[in-house]
């Protein structure tokens, strides 16, 4: 996507323009690959116009694709391109609200409470910790990473590359909670580190994730004065 020239940003603009693919790269924000059938259903459109969709998505570098065996997959592979959708759905200036259903608003409240945004957290519990990080100092004014975070990281098992062209945190709009969340390096390694202690729980439909007792207990001093806690 560097170096876009204005007739290619305005054909991105009018390809993400539809409903329904917009829908596709959301749900596609968990980070996992997905079946055009699977998309179908979450968008709410036949299988045949799916694979319109995705043919224009992945025609775009927006979606890349891989067939294992008779199956075809589609995932979001370029982070920049994760980055600018929840920005783009952040700065929407709109959340519509669930559909009426019981299983749209129950969908609908655990996004809002925790959920994947791409490789990191989002969410309320993802803007909790964001909070909670810098309230403690392990962030800085600067969103950048301080020594006791650092220290506080390795205490979790995690080792941050001593070098990478990414930076390892950087504020990410949350488009539900209309404050920042933390993505980068760093905050994709979190999430990793949790879901392997069994401190989140990732849905099997959704991108919503859970935090489970021994998360909250592992998490408690950073999210003590976390309304997602």
């Amino acid at each position: 996507m560097n170096g876009a020239s204005s007739p290619r940003l305005a054909e991105i603009a009018s390809v993400l323009a539809n409903e329904a693919r917009a829908t596709m790269m959301l749900e596609l924000l968990d980070g996992r690959a997905w079946t055009a059938t699977e998309l179908a259903k979450a968008a709410g459109v036949s299988r045949p116009s799916t694979t319109e969709h995705l043919h224009r998505l992945v025609q775009m570098g927006l979606l890349g694709e891989t067939h294992q065996g008779r199956h075809r997959y589609v995932r979001i592979e370029d982070p920049a391109i994760a980055e600018a959708i929840e920005s783009l759905a952040a700065l929407s200036g709109r959340v519509r609200p669930a559909k009426p259903s019981l299983r749209a608003q129950n969908v609908d409240r655990a996004l809002r409470e925790a959920r994947t945004c791409y490789r990191h957290l989002a969410g309320r519990l993802g803007v909790a910790l964001s909070g909670g990080m810098r309230r403690l100092g392990y962030v800085d004014a600067q969103w950048n990473l301080t020594g006791s975070g650092r220290e506080w990281l390795t205490s979790l098992g995690i080792e941050l590359p001593s070098s990478t062209r990414r930076p390892l945190l950087r504020p990410c709009l949350d488009w539900t909670e209309r404050r920042d969340h933390l993505a980068g390096v760093a905050a994709e390694q979190m999430l990793v580190a949790f879901q392997d202690r069994h401190w989140i729980d990732r849905s099997t439909t959704s991108r919503a994730v859970h935090l489970t007792a021994a998360g909250y207990d592992a998490l408690s001093a950073v999210l003590a004065d976390a309304d997602a806690a």
